[in-house]
């Protein structure tokens, strides 16, 4: 029993120190920092990548084109190959939406070494400098804005001499699944990349939500960006480690009037979602691989089983480490489920999300090495340094 309790006690110890250490990540009040409007609004550029977007497009686009910005701005839609007929949907959608400008254009397949995504973007950036903007928004083909969204990024970029800000926005939370899993799937980002530390000037921590990025052209263009990470499956956090290796200040938090409209109402959808970049994010290292699973289990899995254990066969001290090791996690969990008004039961089912997790990253490395890695809508992408193929 001394290994038991000594493991639960370790569990303890890091719960302590996620709550007070790690940038107090579990707050969820980080929003836009304060702002003011400029006397001359700048010009900007709205790029979207869209790929076999039908779906999804009538409830985002119109956002877009509905934007309350005072100075010049103008949408790029670039259609990634898709077969589902969304370059000519989004022609429609201006026609009958109208608003601000819109370009619909393709750049073909992408050559070996990029991902389509980032492609469509490097094409849509330089469509986008023939108009001299001084910011471009990088918004995904799912993210919904509210009226006054361009207005107030640009404000607090304005304001706070931000290279870069980002929102992470709001996900859909409807399903059974959804309610299970997608508010820790921010939960765990922010511990990874603590929005407080992302702010900070010369800090290490880098990180952007790649559905809603403001950008400034002049800084794009001196962190080369997207050619610096141009075969970078987990894109938005490569963008924003090029912008601050280049100088760059940058800043994310949470978005209140920013969403995504994606649905995700099975657990094999968000299995997929999560799967598809999990092993990437750990760089294709089973060493890292090994130490995350355990890492996990000893962060989430262990506290439940301890204070089971504890309780079955009497010690105290079990009981008590793995009891407060998951109120902690609890507790801590609580915030991101008001953000996402989901009920407060869903708390102690942390550990089983975190299963789930596990079990999701696993299944990234073992698809990768059967060579169905990084798979995304009918693209396979290697690792980094080997042959891209495209499927």
């Amino acid at each position: 029993m001394d290994a038991v309790v000594w493991t639960a006690v370790g569990s303890l110890t890091v719960w302590l120190w996620l709550l007070l250490g790690q940038g107090f990540f579990w707050r969820t009040d980080l929003r836009l920092p304060p702002r003011r409007e400029p006397d001359d609004w700048p010009a900007v550029c709205v790029v979207v990548p869209a790929r076999d977007e039908a779906g999804v497009l009538p409830a985002s686009l119109p956002t877009l084109l509905a934007q309350d910005y005072p100075g010049r701005a103008e949408v790029f839609l670039v259609d990634d190959g898709s077969s589902d007929g969304t370059g000519e949907l989004a022609r429609d959608l201006a026609r009958a939406h109208g608003g601000l400008p819109l370009t619909v254009d393709s750049p073909g397949e992408p050559p070996a070494g990029w991902t389509g995504k980032l492609w469509a973007v490097r094409h849509g950036i330089a469509l986008a400098r023939t108009r001299e903007p001084v910011y471009l928004l990088l918004t995904d083909a799912d993210i919904a804005h509210a009226p006054d969204s361009l207005r107030t990024l640009v404000a607090a970029a304005h304001t706070g001499g931000f290279d870069l800000v980002s929102q992470m926005a709001r996900l859909r939370v409807e399903s059974v699944w959804e309610r299970l899993v997608v508010p820790a799937f921010v939960y765990f980002f922010a511990q990874l990349y603590p929005f407080r530390w992302i702010a900070v000037r010369g800090g290490r921590t880098a990180a952007a939500a790649g559905g809603c990025v403001l950008l400034r052209a002049d800084t794009a263009e001196r962190a080369r960006i997207p050619d610096a990470v141009r075969h970078a499956v987990i894109d938005d956090v490569a963008l924003a480690r090029a912008v601050k290796r280049a100088g760059g200040h940058i800043w994310l938090g949470l978005a209140e009037r920013v969403d995504s409209v994606r649905p995700y109402p099975r657990l094999r959808d968000l299995w997929r979602m999560v799967a598809r970049s999990a092993f990437a994010q750990l760089r294709h290292n089973p060493l890292l691989l090994l130490g995350t699973v355990l890492g996990l289990a000893l962060v989430y899995l262990v506290p439940p089983l301890a204070l089971v254990t504890g309780l079955v066969v009497g010690s105290t001290g079990t009981a008590a480490a793995g009891g407060l090791a998951w109120l902690l996690m609890t507790a801590t969990y609580l915030p991101m489920l008001r953000y996402y008004r989901q009920p407060r039961w869903l708390a102690p089912l942390l550990p089983v999300t975190a299963f789930l997790y596990l079990l999701m990253t696993v299944d990234s490395a073992v698809q990768h090495y059967r060579g169905r890695g990084a798979a995304w809508k009918g693209r396979t992408y290697a690792r980094p340094g080997t042959v891209l193929d495209e499927r």
